[in-house]
């Protein structure tokens, strides 16, 4: 890992999502995030947006589960991209293309203590009921 080289061959662009607020509700922390549009409303001096950020995206088609008779689709993905100290666990991402929110699932990893570059898994539930 000495020489690792970040590839990114398709970068896509990604929104980080921080929150901005979080409540503690029955004992449970609730996190408020922001829209995808007020995300990327915030902007630098130079007038560029300050949550944009480009990375590879590779997603591995999901885990199918049934929970309680509803099924439902766990989407991952493993993010890789340039360092940046504000993306951690509490942050949410979002394709920009599409919209589609993840969870990032674990402490992203800063490959080698370098503050170089950036690893991370990120997840999305979706699906529900339908009739057969």
């Amino acid at each position: 890992m000495s020489d690792y080289r970040l590839e990114i061959k398709n970068p896509i662009p990604l929104v980080l999502l921080i929150p901005k607020s979080i409540s503690k509700i029955n004992g449970v922390n609730k996190k408020e995030y922001p829209t995808v549009e007020e995300a990327l409303s915030v902007k630098d001096k130079n007038k560029k947006s300050v949550n944009l950020f480009f990375g590879s995206f590779k997603t591995y088609g999901g885990t199918e589960k049934t929970v309680n008779g509803i099924y439902s689709i766990e989407d991952t993905a493993n993010v890789e991209t340039w360092y940046r100290p504000d993306i951690n666990s509490n942050c949410r991402i979002a394709r920009a293309n599409d919209g589609a929110i993840f969870d990032i699932i674990n402490e992203p990893e800063d490959i080698n203590q370098r503050h170089q570059f950036l690893k991370f898994k990120i997840k999305r539930v979706k699906g529900g009921a339908w009739d057969e």
